[in-house]
């Protein structure tokens, strides 16, 4: 994972941990520019000159070779964190307000798919699964209201932070451009209107994964159904504040 300013701007999987980094990396290299790289496994010398390549403000792994951490040191500003247990995460979080804190559960548990329900005619295929799986732990991490995009296991479009939720698509959809097609959506919050799930299928997103729970969920329903695509509700939000 590579982040900028808090948010993720590029997340891969890949069988090897230079594959995975590279496609990270190929998802966005402009905001990776100036960037944190996480990895989750040892980082080796392969993979440590990739990274010398780019300026980065940090890398984070869960352990170094010495011949890595050696390839690395030669990039004076360049911070090297090793944190063995990178899945270690508080409980609980806390935002300062006027006058208090707000204190707020840690959104850490972990995605289950064996209890998302399809809610349109058309049904996921395998690969969309997956990818729809990994487009909903992307999510997660990504400022409210948010969107990603992906495919394959990589992230293709990533739009966060924004006042309202279409916003977040269309600068989702605009990243990822033509890779649109075939691709999965999906959403931290719920679709107060169907308009997110129109714009995605006209970008050619065919498969959406979204929380549920708005009163408007038929007209996402019925769009969905409409226009071939396939959406699946997972009956919890990646919607903190």
């Amino acid at each position: 994972m590579i982040v900028k300013h808090t948010n993720p701007c590029g997340v891969a999987l890949a069988p090897t941990l230079l594959g995975a980094y590279q496609r990270a990396l190929a998802a966005d290299p402009v905001s990776a520019f100036g960037g944190i790289v996480a990895l989750t496994q040892p980082l080796d010398v392969e993979t440590a000159t990739a990274l010398g390549e780019t300026f980065l403000e940090c890398v984070v792994v869960p352990g170094c070779h010495p011949q890595a951490a050696a390839v690395l040191s030669r990039k004076p500003n360049l911070r090297l964190l090793i944190l063995p247990d990178l899945t270690a995460a508080p409980t609980e979080t806390l935002r300062a307000i006027a006058g208090g804190v707000l204190v707020q559960d840690g959104d850490h548990a972990p995605s289950q798919p064996e209890t998302w329900q399809v809610v349109t005619n058309t049904v996921p295929t395998a690969g969309q699964q997956g990818d729809l799986i990994f487009a909903w732990d992307v999510v997660r991490h990504v400022k409210s209201n948010a969107i990603v995009v992906a495919g394959d296991r990589v992230t293709l479009g990533i739009g966060g932070g924004q006042t309202n939720r279409v916003g977040a698509a269309e600068m989702a959809l605009a990243q990822a451009g033509a890779q649109c097609a075939g691709a999965v959506l999906a959403s931290d919050g719920f679709f107060p209107f169907d308009d997110t799930v129109r714009k995605a299928a006209a970008a050619g997103i065919r498969a959406i994964v979204q929380p549920g729970g708005s009163l408007r969920d038929p007209d996402s329903i019925r769009a969905a159904n409409e226009l071939g695509v396939s959406m699946v509700f997972t009956g919890r939000r990646h919607f903190c504040h």
